[in-house]
């Protein structure tokens, strides 16, 4: 279980940092070179804080809560696979250790019925094996849905949001929006996040 966590604390992470590294780094609005000009005090640029929208833009939330949940569900049954054939391991366990002991005392009637003994244990044993190789495959397929859907979801906001940008500056007048964590230093004035969150809920809503 420790692995799959892992796993899935490294996938969000990379998934955060990917999900909008390049959302607000093109420039689908430029005009050509030595057309830039100054709206006011400020130049046609805005920024915005892709951590505040993966927080509050409420498709990425609930869609992160499906997903997770989901997640849960899968591992909680795992768990439980895990859990009943750790039992099994103990049980056999005993099963070959009384049967080392019969065999030291030799408790056994005959020869035949140890055989007979050992090859049930031997049976066993490949049981228990191939379950695991069973419990290994499925947390493996567990990871792997779960890399996919989160794949998928990303892509997923990676549209929504940038439909609604190129929506929301319909008439050009932001040549090119940044996303802030690729900025040194913060400037007033340029920040449109609030303004896009409430765009992108307003139209998830209708």
């Amino acid at each position: 279980m420790n692995k799959i966590a892992i796993i899935v604390d490294s996938v969000l992470a990379a998934a955060v940092v990917a999900l909008f590294i390049l959302f607000f780094t093109f420039n689908p609005w430029a005009k050509k070179s030595g057309e830039v000009e100054a709206q006011g005090d400020l130049l046609p640029i805005a920024v915005v804080n892709t951590d505040s929208i993966l927080k509050h833009y409420t498709l990425a939330v609930e869609s992160q809560d499906k997903l997770m949940s989901q997640y849960e569900e899968s591992t909680v049954k795992l768990d439980t696979k895990a859990k009943a054939l750790q039992k099994e391991v103990e049980t056999f366990q005993k099963d070959v250790m009384d049967f080392q002991r019969k065999l030291e005392a030799n408790a056994f009637l005959s020869r035949e019925r140890a055989e007979s003994e050992q090859a049930k244990l031997q049976k066993k044993e490949q049981q228990l094996m191939a379950k695991q190789q069973d419990l290994e495959n499925l947390r493996q397929k567990l990871s792997n849905d779960f890399m996919q859907q989160q794949a998928e979801l990303t892509q997923q906001l990676q549209d929504s949001v940038q439909a609604y940008l190129r929506e929301y500056n319909a008439d050009g007048h932001i040549h090119i929006i940044l996303n802030d964590a690729v900025l040194m230093n913060k400037v007033a004035g340029y920040d449109i996040t609030d303004e896009i969150i409430e765009g992108l809920n307003a139209r998830y809503s209708k």
